[in-house]
């Protein structure tokens, strides 16, 4: 009817993109977020700089940490974000090739959406190809029940290249190494019993595995001993002060000896409680609430190291590294809670004081302390010890290893190719294109060592046709070998997380044709983009 008038169901602010724009639009920002971290992979990948609104500074090539740095907007452009953040936390390493897979799979599902293929045929061949390249990773990857010290020490280097810490990298695959052989109990292994305590001053190479614990707390009295041996450590989470009433009190006083008597029973009462502390044996005490001023006097004149305010995830350390336990209550503390070290000593590092617990018998709580010229040296070693002990502790718990360099995504692509020769549907070719975003993974290795990508890829499919399947490209010696005999080894595990996320994530991007936004910023994920990175500019 001419005189009809629209009718509307939704708020004028709303931004509705569907069809064939939905899906370029979300493609578009996936892409281009996978761009953004591509130079970074590899050895021979490069830093970014990020600078925040209030000036500071973050230089890293570690793909979760720039992703999760920059403020993306737009929907699809955070679900690549939250690929590298599940990678991170399932595996530690990695990032940077799930979220590059992840924009391939999609860079080359928009080729077949071009050619009129529905969408869900793209995601029934993505999620075949898949389950097919679980399965080869699980035929592929060398079992490794008894892993020797030198395999994970590879697998730490491996893990380590390419970021600040390549440098030192031997000696620090080796702290990782020995931190985590220290914490782990047969197949399981916490790494938050690893502590890493940076400290600025010296080179990476006076980085140290201490088997113990520092804590950024000093003594609270300088009366007291600031070194102490055979030390026996009492934890308590209780306040050495006299409990405050807990509602609104009031005491008359009279004469000045009331008063003098008040106060006189409130040291008398702390006097007690530090004397009963004595009694137990214990010369050093970490208190996780406060310590009165009465009460430390008293602690100095007894010899008792004490530290306070110590926080709750540092006590919990502190136990598992002395082997003693945390009392909630001061009629509890006897000899048999306390914990032993060789030495608590407090050191002073670049202005600033530490408590240093060492020489723990069988510590299952130990620190790796990180030495740097500057704080965006310390926080990139950091990350990249991480990493290391992210791979070595996968490894250890899955038993299995995979040649890297490039060379399990090619043996990979290969066998995926041959099982869509048996497909007859369509879903061929997106298992042909999953062949190929596989593929994406070396290429962009060579492309960021300043190599021919073309060459690099063809060579390599050719070195595998021939049955090479541990064929990589070495980017330290720029040639291709075997990689494996080389030391360029990863955990399967990243692989396998690598690929499902990424798969999973590009087939829920390639569903959506639809999007509402209640926004009134277009969701232009290139202008977002530059919008996004004009705050580091």
């Amino acid at each position: 009817m001419p005189n009809e008038k629209p009718i509307y169901i939704m708020p004028e602010n709303v931004q509705r993109t569907m069809g064939r724009d939905a899906q370029r639009n979300n493609i578009l920002a996936a892409k281009i977020v996978a761009d953004c971290v591509k130079t970074t992979l590899g050895p021979k990948g490069m830093d970014k700089m990020l600078v925040d609104s209030t000036g500071n500074i973050i230089i890293t090539n570690d793909g979760v940490t720039i992703l999760r740095e920059m403020e993306i907007e737009h929907p699809a452009a955070k679900m690549m974000v939250d690929i590298a953040k599940t990678q991170e936390s399932e595996v530690g390493d990695g990032t940077t090739t799930a979220v590059m897979l992840a924009g391939k799979l999609l860079e080359n599902a928009e080729k077949l959406l071009d050619m009129k293929i529905h969408p869900t045929v793209i995601i029934k061949g993505y999620t075949l190809a898949s389950k097919k390249a679980e399965e080869f990773l699980n035929q592929i990857s060398i079992k490794v029940d008894n892993v020797s010290d030198d395999v994970l020490k590879y697998v730490a280097m491996t893990a380590m290249t390419g970021k600040g810490a390549e440098t030192q990298k031997e000696k620090l695959s080796d702290i990782v190494l020995r931190a985590v052989k220290k914490v782990a109990t047969g197949k399981n292994i916490i790494l938050d019993d690893i502590k890493i305590e940076k400290i600025k001053g010296q080179g990476i190479e006076n980085s140290e595995l201490l088997e113990g614990l520092i804590i950024d707390k000093d003594r609270v009295s300088i009366e007291m001993p600031s070194r102490i041996e055979n030390a026996r450590i009492a934890l308590i989470d209780f306040a050495l002060e006299l409990r405050s009433p807990e509602g609104d009190a009031k005491i008359s006083i009279n004469s000045p000896e009331q008063l003098q008597g008040f106060i006189d029973r409130e040291e008398k009462l702390l006097k007690e409680m530090t004397s009963k502390l004595a009694s137990t044996g214990a010369n050093v005490i970490f208190c996780q609430r406060g310590i009165d001023d009465v009460a430390q006097y008293y602690l100095a004149k007894l010899g008792i190291y004490a530290a306070r305010r110590i926080a709750k995830s540092d006590m919990e350390k502190l136990a598992r590294a002395t082997s003693g336990h945390i009392v909630s209550n001061l009629n509890d503390l006897n000899s048999n809670e306390l914990g032993k070290a060789k030495i608590v000593r407090e050191v002073i590092q670049a202005d600033e004081k530490f408590t240093y617990i060492e020489g723990c018998e069988n510590p299952k709580s130990v620190t790796i302390l990180v030495r740097g010229g500057t704080s965006h040296v310390l926080d990139e070693v950091e990350r990249a010890i991480r990493d290391g002990l992210g791979d070595i502790s996968s490894v250890i718990k899955q038993g299995s290893i995979v040649a890297g360099a490039g060379a399990i995504e090619i043996e990979l692509a290969k066998k995926i190719r041959e099982f869509s020769n048996t497909l007859t549907g369509r879903e061929q070719l997106a298992v042909e294109e999953f062949a190929k975003s596989l593929e994406s993974i070396p290429s962009a290795l060579a492309e960021n060592a300043g190599l021919d990508p073309i060459d690099i890829v063809a060579e390599l499919r050719s070195r595998h046709e021939k049955g090479e399947k541990h064929s990589g490209i070495n980017l330290l010696t720029n040639r291709i070998e075997n990689v494996l005999e080389s030391g360029v080894i990863e955990p399967t595990k990243i692989k396998f997380q690598a690929i499902s996320s990424a798969t999973e994530v590009a087939n829920m991007i390639l569903r959506i044709d639809d999007v509402l936004a209640a926004n009134t910023k277009p969701l232009n994920p290139r202008q977002n983009f530059q919008n996004s990175m004009a705050d580091y500019e």
